[in-house]
């Protein structure tokens, strides 16, 4: 058997070399040595795999791949917010590396980092918009044409049964402009009252916990604390596999902390912690009150701050008086001596932190058990302080932005749609009409689907999110979504579960094809750039959004939101005095110097600490200044 003598290989010889010297094919049982002379021709692929030395600090890299430039972004996957330097070659980014001195990440990069740009390639991008004919197929539509069929079966649903007749569901992986652009035109420029965001499905359980015990939602932490603590007692949490990253910076802890990990699983980060204690599930609240009646009881209470700096206090320490340790081990599925070998070490005296994730967030009476994984940090006075704090990470890149300024649930800047005064500061500040601003809160995701299931929502806009695959019981949302009169999917994909029902297909670019900012869990505002062309006919969703409002006749209304450079300067104003002022902040160049801004930041005359935690002056947000 030979091989084919016609395949250009590596191994095949130049154009110009001599047929009487040129390798002649190989035989199976060919000498080694002939098998090297055949290797010893230059050829393309093998001029591809050569590195040479590279610029911009990159030491050496493959010839192809080579840059002419180099753009650092913030990666779109996950919350971490790590930083990474696009390599651009003929105006598009052709690879990736992470960004050595950016804080987050500090050099190193995830396998979704690395491979970041590989999806963006995909052969299933959604390439032009498609519109679902008499027929029942989809077909390509142009722009004018999508835009006008949205607008018809929008605006014709609100008029023949009102305003609440639609609605959307959006995402927690937009640009926060894009969020905010989203949210103003749907509620002030389009008269629409419900919407929601998939970042309910993992956040909203510690933003509502963070603003009633602090009264603003308000991760306190910065990543320097994974390095900085005596102890780590992470909650239903898989560190190493969902944030390898910030899992790095636990191993850089040289203070030889304890680990420990709470957890009904033997998962990777339980195996590789000090301790593991596999609860029973829905257990967790029970042991956080036991915990709490223990530390009480033993005196193990940082008084001085609880006084100062904290209400309620005596009420609770009464309330978990109940959560005996005998009943609490026994519910917890654990020994009254690991129980209280937990409450010896999270006494004051030592650096703790507490950290949990989705195993907290959707949980059995989740707010109420991040809550008191907050109560045990407060009564300990394990916050405001190196190494400490009750920290909840985010899972989406900009879950953080969404409950800022997506216009939700909250009025932009953690406002209440209930309140009169937040509105009128809008209307003011927004220079919009105040009789546009609406006056209850959109309704919550589960809602939203429930009110399409039994018909009183009508047409529904998915932005950015795939509400079959995400949302639980696929195949009932599968069928509550069949019930529409009119879906729009607006995405990268046109195969996802969620696009395959839809009546409009809208393409959408994707991270690494726009500009605009992402907020991680640390609350540090990250640039993400435009470093590659959308293909096809996609639009950032901020150019769709800008689209739609033009098409709906308010564009004027939003003249102002012109870019999303634009846009972060209105968001400017709005955070304006609140806990999140990011009013210091002076521009997109700004944030790119600073390796990231960690709000808040109103201080115009200096330049942020690239590691900020919030409460070190032992003041919280609600009106007397103290924790909950």
């Amino acid at each position: 058997m030979k091989l084919d003598a016609t395949c250009q290989t590596a191994s095949s010889p130049p154009d110009n070399v001599p047929s009487a010297v040129a390798p002649q094919p190989a035989r199976l049982g060919t000498e080694l040595s002939d098998l090297w002379s055949l290797r010893r021709w230059t050829g393309h692929m093998t001029e591809e795999l050569l590195l040479e030395p590279g610029r911009f600090g990159l030491g050496h890299v493959s010839a192809r791949k080579a840059p002419e430039a180099i753009a650092s972004t913030v990666c779109g996957y996950c919350s971490t917010g790590c930083s990474l330097d696009a390599h651009i070659r003929d105006g598009q980014a052709v690879n990736l590396t992470p960004t050595t001195t950016y804080p987050v990440n500090i050099g190193m990069a995830c396998p979704k980092g690395w491979e970041a740009l590989a999806p963006l390639d995909a052969s299933d991008r959604l390439l032009h918009p498609m519109a679902r004919g008499a027929d029942g197929r989809l077909a390509r539509v142009s722009w004018e044409d999508a835009l006008h069929l949205f607008r018809m079966k929008f605006s014709r649903t609100m008029e023949q049964h009102g305003p609440e007749s639609v609605a959307f569901l959006s995402t927690g992986q937009i640009a926060t402009e894009e969020m905010a652009m989203l949210g103003a035109l749907w509620k002030f420029g389009m008269g629409a009252v419900h919407c929601d965001s998939n970042t309910r499905q993992c956040m909203a359980t510690s933003h509502v916990a963070y603003k009633q015990s602090f009264g603003f939602d308000s991760p306190p932490f910065t990543y320097a604390d994974f390095e900085e603590s005596d102890v780590l007692v992470f909650i239903g949490s898989n560190l190493c596999i969902a944030h390898p990253i910030m899992w790095q910076r636990v191993l850089a802890n040289r203070r030889q902390p304890r680990i420990i990990v709470i957890d009904p699983r033997r998962t990777e980060t339980a195996a590789a912690a000090t301790e593991h204690l596999a609860i029973a599930p829905k257990s967790d609240l029970v042991l956080l009150y036991g915990l709490a009646n223990i530390v009480i009881q033993a005196g193990w209470v940082d008084s001085a701050f609880v006084s100062a700096h904290t209400e309620g206090y005596e009420a609770f320490a009464d309330f978990v008086r109940q959560f005996s340790p005998e009943q609490v081990a026994n519910a917890a599925g654990i020994s009254i001596t690991q129980l209280y070998r937990l409450a010896e070490a999270i006494r004051p005296g030592r650096r703790v932190s507490f950290w949990w994730t989705m195993g907290v967030n959707q949980s059995h009476e989740a707010t109420r058990t991040a809550q008191a994984i907050i109560n045990l940090a407060l009564i300990g006075g394990h916050i405001g302080k190196a190494g400490t704090g009750a920290n909840s990470i985010t899972g989406q890149c900009n879950a953080m932005g969404s409950r800022l300024f997506a216009n939700i649930t909250s009025l932009f800047g953690g406002r209440s749609f209930q309140s009169p005064s937040d509105r009128a500061d809008v209307a003011a500040l927004l220079n919009v009409p105040e009789s546009r601003i609406p006056q209850t809160s959109s309704l919550p995701y589960d809602q939203i689907l429930e009110r399409v299931g039994d018909g009183r929502i009508k047409a529904l806009w998915v932005i950015a999110t795939n509400s079959i695959h995400s949302w639980g019981q696929r195949c009932q949302t599968e069928a509550i979504l069949g019930k529409l009169d009119f879906l729009v999917v607006q995405d990268l994909y046109g195969t996802t579960e969620t696009a395959k029902h839809a009546d409009l297909l809208l393409p959408a670019a994707g991270w690494g094809e726009k500009d605009g900012t992402l907020i991680n869990s640390e609350r540090r505002i990250g640039r993400i750039r435009k470093v590659k062309r959308a293909p096809g006919e996609a639009l950032s969703d901020f150019n769709i959004f800008k689209l739609v409002a033009q098409v709906w006749g308010c564009g004027d209304l939003l003249n102002e939101w012109s870019s999303p450079e634009a846009v972060f300067q209105i968001l400017k104003r709005l955070s304006r005095n609140r806990p999140c002022d990011i009013t210091g902040i002076r521009d997109y160049d700004h944030i790119d110097q600073a390796g990231g801004i960690q709000w808040p930041w109103s201080g115009r005359d200096q330049e942020p600490d690239r590691e900020r935690r919030l409460f070190s002056d032992g003041h919280f947000f609600h009106p007397n200044r103290k924790a909950r």
